[in-house]
Formats: C-alpha cells, sequence, structure tokens
C-alpha cells in the first residue's frame, strides 16, 4: 500500500521529462497521471537494470524531479509509481532518548532490587544484576536494528527505551523508528530480524547463567506466587540445568534470581516481536517472505492468542490484543518491493519464522493461590 499525500495533480511535462530521465533504467510502455492518489504518476514498462544494484539511482533522477520511486509487481505487471515530495527525514532530540534510558536503569534497578532481602525502598543498586541483565539484552536488540539501519543507509532513530517501575519487568521494552522505508526487502529483511537475533545472541548466555546460578525450592505454601510460562526453548534450558522438567512432582521449583528473570523476559519479549504479523520484527520477516499474502497470518495470530486467553483464564494476552489490532493489519512496504531474497536471507527469514516457535511463551504468567 502506497502512502497517500495530498498533492496537486501531476502534469504530462513533468511524466514525460520523468520518463526521458530514466530511459536507460527503465523501460515506459505508458504512463498514468494521477494514479493511484491525485499528484502520483504511474509509469508500466520493463526494468533495464537489476533493482538491486541500480534502485539508488533511480530514486536520485525521481528525486531531480522532486518525486520519490515506489517499485512494483502487481498480478504480473511491473510499474513505478512516482509518489509527489522528497523523503526529508526529521531530525531527532538524542536527549529524550538519552532521559528515557537513564529512567529505565532507574526503574529496572527498582524492579530488581525489590526482591532481594533487606531491601527498604531506598538501596535500589541491589537490582543491579537485574538492571544490567535486562538492559544487555534490550540494548543489543535495538542495537541489532540500529546497526543494520545504518548499513543499509535508512534514516532510523536512536532507541528509545520505555521505564515502568510498577510492573514486574522494570520496563515496557524499547523500540527504533525507521524515519524512512526500507529501500528493498533484503534490507527490511535485515533491520527487521537483526534486532531479535541479537537480543537472543545475550538473552541464551544470560538466562543459562541464570538458571545455574538460582536455588531450587519447595514452592511457596500459604501465600499467592507466580509461575512462569514456558516456551520450548526455555523449557529445554531448564532440562539441560536442571536434569528434568521443573517444577516436578515433589514441589520442587527453580527460584529465579535477578539474572534468570532478566533471561527469560528476553527470551519473551524476543517471543513478542516475533509474531508474524504487521509492524513486528516477526511481521517484516514475513512480509519479506510472502509479500502482501503474509496479511493472511493476521487474524489466526488475533484467534489464537484470544483462544489462548480463554482456555488458560488468563487476562495477559487482552492489552497485546488490542495493539495487535493497530500494529497487525499493515506491514512495513519497502520502496523497491521487486528485488525479492537472495539464497541466504531466505534462509535467514525462515529461521526467525521457526524461532518464534521456540521463544513464544503461550501462558506468560499464572497465579497461583493457596
Amino acid at each position: 500500500m502506497l502512502p497517500q499525500r495530498s498533492a496537486p495533480s501531476a502534469t504530462f511535462e513533468q511524466a514525460t521529462a520523468l520518463q526521458q530521465d530514466i530511459a536507460d533504467l527503465f523501460a515506459v510502455e505508458h504512463f498514468t497521471l494521477d494514479r493511484p492518489y491525485p499528484g502520483y504518476i504511474r509509469f508500466n514498462g520493463q526494468l533495464l537494470v537489476d533493482p538491486a544494484d541500480r534502485y539508488d539511482e533511480l530514486r536520485r533522477r525521481f528525486e531531480q524531479h522532486g518525486f520519490t520511486p515506489w517499485l512494483r509487481r502487481q498480478e504480473g505487471e511491473l510499474f513505478v509509481v512516482g509518489m509527489p515530495g522528497v523523503i526529508d527525514p526529521p531530525a531527532s532530540d538524542w536527549r529524550i532518548n538519552l532521559l528515557l534510558f537513564l529512567g529505565t536503569i532507574l526503574s529496572t534497578l527498582y524492579v530488581g532490587a525489590m526482591g532481594e532481602e533487606g531491601f527498604t525502598g531506598y538501596q535500589i543498586w541491589l537490582g543491579w544484576p537485574f538492571s544490567l541483565s535486562v538492559l544487555l539484552i534490550l540494548g543489543a536488540h535495538e542495537l541489532g536494528h540500529y546497526l543494520a539501519a545504518r548499513y543499509h543507509k535508512v534514516p532510523v532513530t536512536l532507541p528509545y527505551f520505555i521505564p515502568l517501575p510498577i510492573s514486574l519487568f522494570g520496563t515496557l521494552g524499547a523500540f527504533i523508528r525507521l524515519k524512512s522505508p526500507a529501500t528493498n526487502r533484503r534490507a527490511l529483511l535485515d533491520i527487521g530480524v537483526a534486532g531479535p537475533l541479537a537480543g537472543l545472541l545475550f538473552a541464551v548466555p544470560v538466562v543459562l547463567y541464570g538458571l545455574a546460578t538460582s536455588d531450587v525450592l519447595p514452592l511457596p505454601t500459604g501465600q499467592p506466587y507466580f509461575l512462569e510460562g514456558n516456551s520450548l526453548l526455555y523449557a529445554f534450558f531448564k532440562i539441560l540445568v536442571f536434569g528434568r522438567m521443573l517444577p516436578d512432582s515433589n514441589n520442587l521449583d527453580v527460584t529465579l534470581n535477578q539474572v534468570a528473570w532478566a533471561g527469560w523476559i528476553g527470551l519473551f519479549v524476543t517471543g513478542l516481536n516475533l509474531i508474524p504479523v504487521g509492524q513486528l520484527d516477526g511481521g517484516h520477516a514475513a512480509y519479506t517472505l510472502f509479500g502482501r499474502r503474509a496479511r493472511v497470518f493476521f487474524w489466526p495470530v488475533i484467534i489464537g492468542l484470544i483462544t489462548v486467553s480463554v482456555f488458560f483464564l488468563t487476562w495477559q494476552w487482552g492489552i497485546w490484543i488490542v495493539l495487535l489490532m493497530f500494529l497487525g493489519r499493515f506491514h512495513a512496504e519497502p520502496l523497491d518491493d521487486v528485488t525479492s531474497l537472495n539464497g541466504w536471507r531466505l534462509l535467514v527469514a525462515i529461521l526467525t519464522l521457526l524461532i518464534f516457535f521456540l521463544v513464544f511463551v503461550p501462558v506468560p504468567l499464572r497465579p497461583i493461590f493457596p
């Protein structure tokens, strides 16, 4: 779906000048003014070059005439749409990113310290193992996105961390914002999957070390408590570290220390981001594989989350379902949607979607009441 922009009607002279200027890159068979929206120009024809190598040159020539090219193939028809205007990314204020990051340090320190013996509400430094671990995972995730975007020369903001001290996580996570669409599907995949893969690279050793240094104790009696949910990967890690699945038949379970809890959060957040819909990282991977057909995942995901919520009597997916109704309907489309994934990227996209099934937690936290 092309972005809509209000603009005066395109002129025959503009279209003719553009056609002549791109003649060695794109052989125009015919053009249509004001399509798909007023001010746009649609050129139908054939590419004379590999867009993976020459799209930047095509874009440069369109921009000289005050347009941005969107390269598309639809129902076997190849065309370039000239969108009126040149993308001019706005400047960002890094001070906002710094303040949010410092706030997230404080909030994760507080949450990490809450479970420590002797904590009175002021010694938040006691939570440094949790804070350091969770920020390492989230930081790696966002840095992966950021570096991939910079590599592909896509304008991007610094990470925005979101503090949330009144929670078990200490944060709502972090995000970066692309100031321009990705160049093609290859760039979109690289930017999308670099985050969760980089975060997972740190989350795995963090959760393994955390489990190995946590105690196995009897489950609490006479008081309510939470059981953290299992993904396939997390369940495997518990079996790997303890030699059995926990909790076991003797009512023994691992009591997560700060590092283990941060590692669990890292795996959980990775699973959320890899849900294959819309603007999520998994949605980017799905789009690069299936194009607009990736929309078919939306309603199965929504219905699946509703089913899990009803079957397990958990409210935890309610807010996420509402968010997905806004974030999950539309995918981020690249400027050049014709260039396909090359061999190794195809494998990375498939692997990323498989990782989703390994790290997704159907029931994140299960309250137990005596």
